[in-house]
C-alpha cells in the first residue's frame, strides 16, 4: 500500500478554475499561499504563463512554457499580469487590450498551483554545497523547490536546490534570453545525459551536455555549459520536485498501441498529471481533475502550443494511477517510452487507513 504522511495534497497543489470578467481581480480558493502559478486560457488561442514568488509576482515577470521567449517579453502591460500571490490564491491586474490574456470576457482558464513557501539561500563558497550560488523558496514536505541562480558557463558546475532529497524531474529556463526550456526526468536517464524540451515536440536528446552528464543528488544538481542553464552572467529559474509517496510521481510506461490503453500504477489518486512521449516528436500532454470531471472525458490542455483545450477521450484518472485510453502518439503508440509527471488529489491510503475511490 502506498501510505503517506500528506492526507490532504490540496494543502501543497491545486487547480482554480475561473471564467474572465476584463477586470483587476483577486481569486481565492487554491488553500493556500502559492509559489508557482501556471495559467492557460482552455477556450482560446493564448499563451501559457508562468509566475513564482522566487522572481516575484509583477509586469514584466512572466515565463511561457509554449514559447522560448525571455521572461517578460509578451509586453504584459498590454495582456495583463499576475500582481500578487494572496494567502488563499493570487491577483491580476488587466491589461490594455481588449484580448487579455489573464481575464478576458468570458474566457475560461485553468491555474494549476504550487506551494513552496521556505525561503533558502546557498554561499557555495562558504558552505561547500554546490559550485554556483542560489537561493530559493522549498517545500520539504511536498518535495519541491524553486531554485534561482546565475550562470557560470562551466561545465559541471553544481547548483544547490534546496530540497533534502533527490529531484526527479528539474524544469529550467533562461530568463535573459530566448533559449529552450530544458526538462531532466530520472526515467529517462541515471546519468543526467538526457533532456526534454518544455517549449518543443522533440524527443529525448542528449546531443549537448545539458546536465554535466551527471544526476542530481539529495543537496545539488548538475549542468553542462549550455546557454539554456547556464551561461555565464545570466539568470536562470529551476523547478525541482522529488517524489513523495502518496503525493507526487514521477516515472514512465511503454506504449501499447491499444485502445484499451496502458495502466500506469502511481499509488494515488491524481489532481494533475503531464506526460511525454520521449521517443520521438510529440507534444506534452496535460490534465487535471478540476475540468469536466469523470473518465474518459479528461480534457487536456498542451503544454507546448497556445491551443485552446482539447476534448480527445485519452485517459482515465484511477484511484491508484492512471490508464491511456487511446493509441495515438503523444500517449500510447506501441514500443514507445512515455514520461510523467503526477500530483495527487488523495493518496491511494492516508495514515487515517482511509482508501480512496477512483473518479
Amino acid at each position: 500500500m502506498a501510505y503517506t504522511t500528506i492526507n490532504k495534497p490540496t494543502d501543497y497543489f491545486n487547480t482554480l478554475l475561473y471564467t474572465g470578467d476584463n477586470a483587476n481581480r483577486s481569486f481565492t480558493g487554491v488553500g493556500f499561499e502559492p509559489s508557482l502559478t501556471w495559467i492557460k486560457a482552455r477556450n482560446n488561442t493564448t499563451w501559457h504563463l508562468l509566475y513564482d514568488a522566487v522572481r516575484t509576482a509583477g509586469t514584466g515577470k512572466e515565463l511561457h512554457s509554449n514559447s522560448n521567449q525571455a521572461e517578460g517579453a509578451s509586453n504584459s502591460s498590454l495582456y495583463g499580469y499576475l500582481s500578487s500571490f494572496d494567502s488563499d490564491g493570487f491577483s491580476t491586474v488587466n491589461g490594455s487590450e481588449a484580448s487579455d490574456a489573464l481575464n478576458e470576457t468570458g474566457k475560461t482558464y485553468a491555474a494549476w498551483n504550487w506551494k513552496a513557501g521556505t525561503s533558502f539561500t546557498n554561499d557555495a563558497s562558504s558552505t561547500g554545497i554546490g559550485s554556483i550560488d542560489s537561493a530559493g523558496s522549498v517545500n520539504q514536505d511536498a518535495g519541491f523547490s524553486i531554485c534561482s541562480y546565475t550562470g557560470n558557463g562551466s561545465s559541471g558546475a553544481t547548483i544547490k536546490h534546496g530540497l533534502t532529497s533527490v529531484p526527479k524531474m528539474i524544469i529550467t529556463k533562461n530568463r535573459q534570453r530566448a533559449s529552450n526550456w530544458l526538462v531532466y526526468q530520472a526515467s529517462m536517464s541515471v546519468t543526467g545525459d538526457y533532456t526534454l524540451f518544455l517549449d518543443s515536440t522533440s524527443a529525448k536528446d542528449n546531443s549537448q551536455n545539458y546536465w554535466g552528464d551527471t544526476a542530481p543528488t539529495s543537496s545539488v544538481f548538475s549542468v553542462g555549459n549550455r546557454q539554456e542553464n547556464n551561461q555565464s552572467g545570466e539568470n536562470i529559474i529551476a523547478y525541482c520536485f522529488a517524489e513523495k509517496t502518496g503525493y507526487s510521481k514521477f516515472g514512465s510506461y511503454t506504449g501499447n498501441g491499444n485502445a484499451d490503453g496502458t495502466f500506469v500504477y502511481t499509488g494515488q489518486k491524481s489532481a494533475f498529471i503531464m506526460l511525454k512521449n520521449t521517443t520521438r516528436a510529440a507534444s506534452w500532454l496535460m490534465f487535471d481533475n478540476k475540468r469536466l470531471g469523470y473518465n474518459v472525458d479528461n480534457n487536456e490542455v498542451v503544454a507546448n502550443t497556445n491551443a485552446a483545450e482539447e476534448t480527445y477521450d485519452q485517459l482515465d484518472f484511477l484511484s491508484n494511477g492512471f490508464k491511456t485510453r487511446t493509441n495515438g502518439t503523444s500517449i500510447n503508440l506501441n514500443g514507445d517510452t512515455y514520461i510523467y509527471m503526477a500530483f495527487a488529489s488523495a493518496p491511494l491510503v492516508g495514515t487515517n487507513n482511509v482508501p480512496c475511490t477512483a473518479r
